[in-house]
C-alpha cells in the first residue's frame, strides 16, 4: 500500500492546475554571482582555513536502540561531561551493534561529528563504527567509518559538507577488546563550517594608512590570496594611533554574512578590539557587529545576519597584544550570505492584502527583512483557502540551485502559518517539476535550511502541505530564499573529482604502505596513537581493507621499535623495510602474507627522518636523518634484504644533500628525494637545490648533478617519477627551511639521462598554490594529484591549510584545481594510490591529546577519470586474466585478456608514504600490441633502473581515459 507521500505529487498537480487566482509580483533588482565547472576556482581565493564550529544543541533530542535506566541517550546532549549514554547491561546484555540517533530538529549543512567518550574510564569505549546522516530519519547516507582509539580523548570526524537533520552513530565493536557488547558515550556534538567566501575579482580596497615602502604592505595585499604578503598601517616614521580602518568596495551590492581575518606573518599588528560596519554608498555607515579577537596566529571568523550592501568597513580599535599602534592583515575575506538573482517574480496561490493593519503580500518573503512576512488569506475565514499552499519563484533565467532557506514569521507570540509538512520542486520550464526535497519542519521560529545537489533550474516551488502547529489553514513565511551554487561549490566530478566518505582510525596515520598481497593499507603512528617522542619500543598500527571498509588495530611490540619517522621501502619480494625513526637504530620488516612484523638487522648509523629507496639490484639505500640519533654524519648505508645486513657506503656522504636550513643539520639532511636508476645508482633530486648521483656498489661514490634550475631549497616539497621510461620527475612546492618559512609554488620537470650525468631541468608554470607538507601521487594515466599542505611552514597547525588539491597534466605541463577537501592534510599526513585507481589520503597532527591539528582519519579521492560527462560513474574496463599471472621477468611480455577494448597500459609501483616522501611510487607506460578479441600483448621494459623489481599494479586504460582496477604483478 502506498503512503500519502506517494500521492502528493499527483494531488498537487491536479490542485495547482485549477488555481486561477495567482498573483505575479516583481522583485527589486538584486545582484547575482554564479558559476559552473572548475573555472570557479580562482587562484586568488584565500588559503587560511576556518575550523568548523559546534552547532547549538538547544532543543535537540537523542534516541538509541538500547539504554540502561539512568544512562539515557539524552545525556549525550546535556553538556555536563559527568553523565553518559550506556546500552543495556542489566538484567540482560543488549548485543552489538548499537546506535544512537541525534535529531537536530532542523536541517543544517554539517561537515563534522564530535564524540566524547565516557570520562570515568574506558568501559564501553566504541571501536569499529559508522557515522550516517539523514534528512528524514529514514533514508541514511554513510559519511564516515572506522575504528576509534581506546582512550578517553575527544574524537572528531570531519567529512564533506552535506545537509542533514539527523546524525546516527553505530557502534559495531568495543575498543577495549574484551568482547563486552555494551557501549557508552559521554557527549555528542555536530559541526558546521562557516559560509563560503565571496569572490574578490571586482573589489577595491582602501585603508586609513599604509606603510610607505614601495610596493610593500599596501591594502590590496590583504586581498591577494597569499598569506605571505600583508597590509600594514604605517610603521616607519610618523605612525597614526587607533582607530585604523580597512574598507571594501565590492563593486555592487552583495549579501554578506561575515568577515574572516588572518593576521600578519609576525605577531605585531594583530587586531584586538574591532567593529564591522556596512554602507550602501560608502559615506553613511551603520554598525553590524563588534568584538575582540585573541592574540594568536589562528584565522578569525565573525559571522552575522546577512546584509546586502556594497561597502563593508573593518575598524581596528586596539592591537591584540598591546604591542603598539600598528594594524596589519595578511588576508581579509567576506562571507557569502545568500546569493540572489535579479528581477525575480513570485506567484502564490493566496496572499493577505485586504487587512488594513497587516500586510501579508508575497513580496515580503523576498525583501530581505525578517520583520515583514507573507501569509495566505485569513481575514475572511469563509473564503480562506485551505492546504496545500504554494510559493513559486521565477528566476527569469536558468541557475544552478542547491538549496532553499525558509524563515518562519518572526511576530512575537504568533506562529500562525508556520509550515510543517512541505515539498520543494524545481523546473526548467514551469510545467515539468522535479521533487528535490520534502519533509516536515519543526514548529518554531528558527531558520530552516534545505540543501540538495546542484540542479539547473529556472523555477523553484515550495508547497506547504500542513500547518506545523495545526492552528488553521494558513501558511506564512518571513523569508524564502533560493540558495545558489556559490564560488566554492564543488564542481562536477568529471572535471574535478569527488571525495568519498571519511575513514576513522584508532590512531593518526603518519605512515602508510600498500600491502602487495591484499591491496590493503597498513598505517601507523608512533608509540602512542596521537603522540611521538617516547621511544619505548612499540608502535600503534592499523590495517584498512578498502573492500570491506573495516579498520583493524594492532600494537607491535615484538620488534622493540617505535617506527615513527623512518625510511620505508618495498623490496623485490614485497617485504616492507622500515628503518630508523624514534628507536633510531632499529629495522622492522613487515611480511604481507602473514600480516606480521619481525626484526631486521640494526642500522650501523642510527637515524630518523631519513629517506631510502629500493635499488635496481633489489637492495635498499638510505641516507640522512639527523632528527634522531646524533646530529650530522648520516652518510649512506646499504641493506641486503636476502642476507638481512646493513653495510656502510663511505663514498656516499650526506654533506652534498644538506639544505641551508635555519635549524641546521638537525633539519637539513631530512627527507631526501631519491630515485633508483640503472646499475644500483640513485638520483637525489632534492629537497636541497643541489642534486647528486650516488652509486651504491662497493664503497659507493657521489657525482654532483647540478642545481634544480633557479629553485631554492624545497624542504617537505614533493618529487614524483610520473614516467620512469622517459626519466621524467615532477618537483613541486616546499620551503627553504623546515619550519617558520614561506612556501613556494615552483614546479620543475627533471629528465634523467645516464647515471652520473647532469639531467635536463625545465622550469614550468607554477602551481596555483604555494604549499609544504603536502603529498603527491602519480595516477595510472600519468597525471599527478597534489593534495594537502600549508601555505606557511608551521608544525601542528591547520591555520593556513590548502584545501584545494591540484592535478598536474604532463601533456600540457599545467595544473587544474580539484574538488576541495573538508579535512586539512598537513604535517604528518600521507597519500598513496590504491589498486582501484583512487587515492587514499589521511592523517596529520600527532601533537598529543586535544591538539586541534590531530586527524584520526582518511578520505578517498576519486579522480575525474572515474566519471562520465553526465557525472555518473564511468564503466571500467576489466582485466580478465594475465599470462604470466603474477611473476613477470624484465624484458618479457604479458598476455592480457580484457572484457572490453582498451588502448594503453601502465604499471605503477606499490607505494609507501611518510613525511611527504614516497620513494616507492613510480609509473611506467607500457607498449602493447592488439591480438584481436580484446587480447593484448604488453611489452615489459628490460631495464631494472626503470622497472625496479618488486610489486607493481598493472592498469589497462580505455579510449575514454578510464582505468581498470589493477591486478598485482611482481617484477623479477
Amino acid at each position: 500500500m502506498l503512503g500519502l507521500s506517494a500521492f502528493i505529487p499527483f494531488i498537487l498537480s491536479a490542485y495547482l492546475a485549477q488555481q486561477t487566482t495567482s498573483l505575479t509580483l516583481k522583485l527589486p533588482s538584486r545582484d547575482i554571482r554564479t558559476g559552473t565547472g572548475p573555472e570557479q576556482y580562482d587562484p586568488t581565493i584565500p588559503v587560511a582555513g576556518i575550523a568548523p564550529t559546534q552547532l547549538d544543541r538547544a532543543g535537540w533530542t537523542a534516541t538509541a536502540d538500547s539504554f540502561q535506566p539512568g544512562c539515557e541517550p539524552q545525556n549525550v546532549l546535556d553538556g555536563t561531561g559527568g553523565s553518559w549514554w550506556e546500552t543495556q547491561f542489566n538484567p540482560t546484555l543488549s548485543p552489538l551493534p548499537h546506535n544512537i540517533v541525534i535529531d537536530m530538529k532542523n536541517s543544517h549543512v554539517i561537515n563534522g561529528f564530535r564524540m566524547l567518550p565516557r570520562q570515568d574510564g574506558p568501559s564501553g569505549n566504541i571501536g569499529q563504527h559508522t557515522i550516517e546522516t539523514s534528512l528524514d530519519g529514514k533514508s541514511w547516507t554513510q559519511v564516515a567509518s572506522g575504528t576509534y582509539a581506546n582512550n578517553q580523548a575527544r574524537k572528531t570526524t570531519l567529512f564533506q559538507s552535506r545537509p542533514a537533520r539527523y546524525v546516527r552513530l553505530t557502534a559495531k565493536s568495543t575498543a577495549e577488546g574484551r568482547g563486552y557488547p555494551y557501549v557508552t558515550v559521554g557527549e555528542i556534538n555536530v559541526l558546521s563550517g562557516p559560509d563560503p567566501t565571496l569572490p574578490r575579482d571586482n573589489w577595491k580596497v582602501t585603508a586609513d594608512s599604509e606603510n610607505p615602502l614601495p610596493n610593500q604592505h599596501r591594502a590590496l595585499e590583504a586581498t591577494d590570496g597569499a598569506s605571505t604578503t600583508y597590509w600594514s598601517t604605517q610603521f616607519d616614521g610618523a605612525t597614526r594611533g587607533f582607530p585604523h580602518t580597512f574598507t571594501i568596495d565590492q563593486g555592487s551590492a552583495k549579501a554578506v554574512s561575515g568577515l574572516t581575518y588572518l593576521g600578519p606573518p609576525t605577531s605585531k599588528g594583530r587586531i584586538g578590539q574591532y567593529t564591522i560596519e556596512k554602507s550602501t554608498d560608502g559615506t553613511t555607515w551603520t554598525p553590524v557587529v563588534s568584538g575582540s579577537w585573541t592574540d594568536d596566529a589562528k584565522p578569525k571568523s565573525t559571522e552575522f545576519g546577512a546584509v546586502t550592501v556594497q561597502y563593508i568597513r573593518l575598524t581596528a580599535l586596539s592591537e591584540a597584544g598591546n604591542r603598539g599602534t600598528v594594524t596589519a592583515a595578511s588576508e581579509i575575506n567576506l562571507l557569502d550570505g545568500s546569493i540572489q538573482a535579479t528581477d525575480f517574480t513570485v506567484t502564490v496561490d493566496s496572499e493577505e492584502v485586504t487587512n488594513a493593519t497587516e500586510d501579508g503580500s508575497a513580496i515580503n518573503a523576498l525583501d530581505g527583512d525578517p520583520a515583514t512576512f507573507w501569509i495566505t488569506k485569513w481575514n475572511n475565514i469563509q473564503v480562506s483557502p485551505g492546504y496545500p499552499h504554494f510559493f513559486r519563484i521565477d528566476m527569469q533565467a536558468s541557475y544552478a540551485v542547491r538549496g532553499l532557506s525558509y524563515l518562519p514569521r518572526q511576530t512575537p507570540g504568533n506562529m500562525q502559518g508556520n509550515i510543517g509538512q512541505h515539498l520543494i520542486e524545481t523546473s526548467a520550464d514551469g510545467s515539468s517539476w522535479t521533487v528535490v526535497a520534502q519533509g516536515t519542519w519543526e514548529d518554531d521560529t528558527q531558520r530552516k535550511v534545505v540543501n540538495w545537489r546542484d540542479v539547473q533550474a529556472r523555477y523553484l516551488r515550495l508547497t506547504a502541505l500542513t500547518e506545523a502547529g495545526n492552528r488553521g489553514p494558513w501558511a506564512a513565511a518571513a523569508e524564502i530564499q533560493p540558495i545558489f551554487q556559490s564560488t566554492f561549490s564543488t564542481p562536477s566530478p568529471e572535471s574535478a573529482g569527488q571525495w568519498g566518505e571519511t575513514i576513522n582510525f584508532p590512531l593518526i596515520p603518519v605512515a602508510a604502505a600498500l600491502i602487495p598481497s591484499t591491496s590493503e593499507v597498513v598505517v601507523w603512528s608512533a608509540w602512542n596513537a596521537d603522540t611521538f617522542n617516547d621511544g619505548n619500543g612499540r608502535t600503534v598500527t592499523a590495517t584498512y581493507n578498502p573492500s570491506s571498509g573495516i579498520v583493524t588495530q594492532s600494537i607491535v611490540t615484538n620488534t622493540g621499535h617505535d617506527m615513527f619517522c623512518p625510511g620505508i621501502s618495498l623490496t623485490a619480494s614485497g617485504l616492507i623495510v622500515v628503518a630508523g625513526g624514534t628507536n633510531s637504530e632499529k629495522t622492522s620488516l613487515y611480511h604481507p602474507d602473514s600480516r606480521s612484523w619481525s626484526s631486521g638487522m640494526n642500522l650501523i648509523i642510527p637515524r630518523g627522518y631519513n629517506s631510502q629507496a629500493t635499488l635496481s639490484g633489489g637492495g635498499v639505500f638510505t641516507i640522512g636523518g639527523s632528527w634522531s640519533g646524533q646530529r650530522g654524519g648520516k652518510n649512506g648505508e646499504y641493506y641486503d634484504p636476502v642476507a638481512n645486513t646493513w653495510s656502510l657506503r663511505p663514498g656516499c656522504p650526506v654533506a652534498p644533500i644538506i639544505t641551508n636550513d635555519a635549524e641546521g643539520v638537525y633539519r637539513a639532511d631530512n627527507h631526501a628525494w631519491l630515485f633508483a636508476r640503472q646499475n644500483n645508482s640513485v638520483f637525489q633530486a632534492g629537497p636541497s637545490k643541489n642534486m647528486n648521483w650516488f652509486t651504491t656498489d662497493g664503497q659507493g661514490s657521489t657525482t654532483p648533478a647540478g642545481t634544480r634550475g633557479n629553485d631554492n631549497d624545497a624542504m617537505n616539497g614533493n618529487a614524483i617519477m610520473y614516467d620512469a621510461l622517459a626519466g621524467k620527475i615532477l618537483t613541486i612546492g616546499g620551503a627553504p627551511s623546515y619550519i617558520n618559512s614561506y612556501t613556494t609554488s615552483n614546479a620543475h620537470i627533471i629528465t634523467l639521462g645516464a647515471p652520473n650525468t647532469p639531467p635536463q631541468v625545465t622550469t614550468i608554470g607554477s602551481a596555483h598554490y604555494a604549499r609544504t607538507f603536502h603529498n603527491s601521487v602519480v595516477l595510472p594515466d600519468g597525471k599527478v594529484l597534489i593534495v594537502g599542505g600549508v601555505n606557511y611552514a608551521t608544525l601542528f597547525s591547520d591555520d593556513t591549510s590548502i584545501l584545494y588539491p591540484e592535478l598536474f597534466d604532463p601533456a600540457t605541463n599545467s595544473f587544474t584545481v580539484m574538488a576541495p577537501m573538508s579535512i586539512p592534510r598537513n604535517y604528518h599526513s600521507v597519500a598513496i594510490l590504491l589498486a582501484d585507481g583512487t587515492v587514499f589520503t589521511g592523517g596529520g597532527g600527532l601533537c598529543g591529546v586535544g591538539c586541534a591539528a590531530n586527524h584520526y582519519d582518511a578520505q578517498i579521492f576519486r579522480p575525474p577519470y572515474l566519471f562520465n560527462p553526465d557525472q555518473s560513474p564511468a564503466t571500467r574496463p576489466k582485466i580478465l586474466s594475465t599470462n604470466p599471472a603474477e611473476q613477470i621477468k624484465l624484458g618479457s611480455g604479458i598476455t592480457v585478456t580484457m572484457d572490453s577494448p582498451v588502448n594503453r597500459f601502465s604499471l605503477v609501483r606499490f607505494g609507501s608514504s611518510t613525511h611527504s616522501v614516497n620513494t616507492d611510487q613510480r609509473r611506467v607506460p607500457l607498449a602493447s600490441i592488439t591480438g584481436g578479441g580484446n587480447v593484448y600483448q604488453v611489452l615489459v621494459p628490460k631495464d631494472p633502473g626503470v622497472l625496479v623489481p618488486g610489486p607493481w599494479m598493472l592498469f589497462a586504460i580505455n579510449t575514454q581515459g578510464v582505468p581498470s582496477v589493477a591486478v598485482t604483478v611482481n617484477i623479477q
